[in-house]
């Protein structure tokens, strides 16, 4: 019924029916459209791109920069709204959604957060840390962290529960 598949010790089920991309992009149609909705009723303006990314749906909300569209694009905000957007699109279509929502360049502005803590953990192991645990933080940016620690030459895993999953770094 399913692979497991184990990435740097953070453990993911992929289903033999993963979503096709066909299905992907009909969950990124769904979000644009909740998404647009949000913003006529928020008074908003912005632009909504949507793109297939390693095997999930991706919509990005871009505007001018002058736009009142970064009132949106605080992390917690960001994190919300995706949550939102995801129970939209499960209502519409009936099945799971793992799509990923940027507005106004949060992710990209996330991953260079990251990129930092990640930056500063290797200094501790520098300084003879045998080990340096990041905070705790949601699955997609463990991947991003897992992908930043492997570029660095070095080694991360996965480790707690739930909301205190975090990711741990040390030397290859």
């Amino acid at each position: 019924m399913s692979d497991v598949i184990d990435n740097q010790a953070d453990v993911e089920i992929v289903r033999n029916d993963s979503p096709t991309v066909t299905q992907l992009e009909e969950e990124g149609d769904v979000a644009a459209d909740y998404i647009e909705e949000f913003l006529d009723i928020c008074d908003l303006d912005g632009d909504i791109d949507i793109d297939v990314r390693n095997g999930r749906a991706y919509v990005a909300v871009t505007a001018s920069e002058g736009s009142n569209i970064r009132v949106l694009s605080k992390p917690d905000v960001v994190s919300a709204l995706q949550e939102l957007t995801r129970l939209a699109v499960q209502s519409k279509t009936g099945a799971f959604s793992r799509l990923i929502l940027d507005i106004g360049g949060s992710r990209d502005a996330r991953q260079a957060e990251l990129a930092v803590l990640v930056d500063s953990a290797i200094a501790q192991l520098d300084a003879g840390a045998a080990s340096a645990a990041l905070p705790a933080m949601s699955s997609y940016e463990r991947k991003l962290v897992h992908d930043v620690v492997s570029d660095r030459g070095f080694i991360s895993t996965s480790h707690g529960e739930g909301r205190d999953r975090h990711t741990v770094i040390t030397r290859a």
